[in-house]
């Protein structure tokens, strides 16, 4: 198209900008599935900057591949293992455990802690369906405005879908900058945390004395029938709390013991092949699914292959949406072009971590999607990462706090937490927008704050 020889130089940034622009406007203007408009992205890109066309078609097959092979396990294994935290009850059973903890005029602290766990396992749509009648019961009875606990469970959600394995676009993100999971696991948990504070909880309550002091507040004049439901369930049989903690922590004890034993008794320990083994994020999600299914079977109606095939089913397109993400990020690193917008954007002296979580930022906010956001952000900042000196654990939370903020109404959890709460859209930019981005900045200042110690602090370096 441009000659004999494949495009170097500006034109990369041309490009670049060029298949940005019409990943836009595919998902955004023609409403065109994520999954189809990433490929038709992916392929474009490849043919303007003059790769072989068969090179084209098996680098999009390899990105593809390869980002499934990595990750298609272990995030079905979780969506399992999430579904039997619905089925059986445990979920509510958490829920209802913290805010009996909490009380009324805490009950925002409990909601965010509540969205935190459940957040991990189930994907958020579900959590806001689940949690929606009881929220908007509780806002009613205790005067605290709808919008701060809106603002707390679905930014603590999102905190967790960013940061937290075995969710899908942190997965992504470790398998490509090529981290660690186990440690990068515990200071993502830490920092999804802090995020869930300062974005969700002290933010929320900001929000609740401006609702005050304006009095602005929701009637809830149609709560009969949500009350009603409420009632129903109460009296069905609970998997405990503990129990259903239990599940999740399964699979992390697995994870993190492959990660930080290694650290205490060395590489060349006699039973670090035992350890690499049990470690493995695959077989230790499974260990989490099976038990989680032997603890269940009296709390669930189903059978455990109806929980499982449901699951499936719920999976299928995340992995798609995902694996075109992975042959999206493939071709920018094949055809130079990730290469040449990191090494354009460092020469402005943009410290690692900003340029991180600004470009995620920047993406997520013109497209929507968390998952698209992160892939992208890695795939064009793996070897700037690589030649930064800074840890590239702190650089992978760095890209994912850019995911969580500054969600817009072209992105479909936007219009899910206005229509489940029964908000205004006002409402919603106030709690879930806004709220967002103070999160993702908090955890920015936190990894800045951590890799000052990324010498002493353990995997980190």
């Amino acid at each position: 198209m441009f000659g004999e020889k494949i495009v170097t130089g500006p034109l990369l940034m041309g490009i670049f900008i060029l298949a940005i622009v019409v990943l836009l406007i595919l998902i955004i203007k023609f409403k065109l599935n994520a999954f189809v408009a990433l490929l038709v992205t992916a392929f474009a890109t490849g043919i303007l900057v003059n790769m072989p066309l068969d090179e084209v078609a098996q680098t999009v097959t390899d990105g593809f591949g390869g980002t499934l092979g990595s990750i298609g396990m272990v995030t079905g294994l979780g969506v399992m293992l999430g579904k039997f935290m619905f089925e059986s009850g445990g979920i509510e059973s958490i829920c209802n455990r913290i805010l009996g903890v909490f009380g009324d005029k805490k009950s925002p602290i409990a909601v965010a802690l509540s969205g935190f766990i459940t957040g991990i396992p189930v994907f958020g749509d579900v959590v806001y369906i689940m949690f929606a009648p009881m929220l908007r019961v509780l806002s009613k009875k205790t005067k605290i405005s709808m919008v701060t606990y809106a603002c707390a469970i679905s930014v603590a959600t999102t905190c967790t879908f960013a940061l937290v394995l075995p969710t899908a676009p942190p997965l992504a993100v470790a398998e490509t900058i090529g981290i660690d999971i186990g440690i990068f696991f515990f200071y993502a948990l830490i920092s999804a945390f802090v995020g869930m504070i300062v974005g969700g909880i002290l933010w929320g309550k900001v929000l609740d004395k401006q609702d005050k002091k304006n009095n602005h507040f929701y009637t809830f004049e149609d709560l009969d029938e949500e009350e009603e439901q409420i009632e129903k369930k109460s009296s069905k049989e609970l998997m405990g709390a503990g129990k259903a903690l239990s599940i999740l922590l399964v699979p992390i004890i697995l994870i993190l013991l492959g990660s930080f034993v290694p650290l205490a008794v060395g590489a060349d320990s006699p039973i670090m092949p035992v350890i690499s083994f049990i470690g493995n994020k695959n077989f230790a999600m499974m260990c989490g699914v099976i038990y989680a299914a032997l603890i269940s079977r009296k709390y669930i109606e189903k059978t455990a292959t109806d929980v499982m095939t449901e699951a499936a089913d719920q999976v299928g397109l995340i992995l798609l949406i995902t694996g075109a993400g992975g042959a999206f990020g493939k071709i920018l690193q094949a055809t130079g072009i990730a290469d040449y917008v990191a090494g354009s954007l460092s020469q402005f002296s943009i410290p690692i971590l900003v340029l991180c979580f600004l470009i995620a930022q920047i993406i997520r906010c013109a497209q929507g999607s968390t998952t698209v956001a992160l892939m992208t952000t890695a795939a064009i900042l793996t070897s700037t990462i690589a030649a930064s000196g800074v840890s590239p654990i702190l650089c992978s939370i760095a890209i994912c706090a850019g995911g969580i903020g500054l969600s817009l109404p072209n992105d479909s959890g936007f219009w899910a937490i206005s229509r489940f709460f029964k908000i205004s859209v006002t409402d919603t930019i106030r709690g879930w927008t806004i709220g967002g981005f103070v999160a993702g900045l908090a955890i920015l200042v936190f990894v800045s704050v951590l890799s000052l110690f990324q010498g002493v602090l353990p995997g980190l370096m």
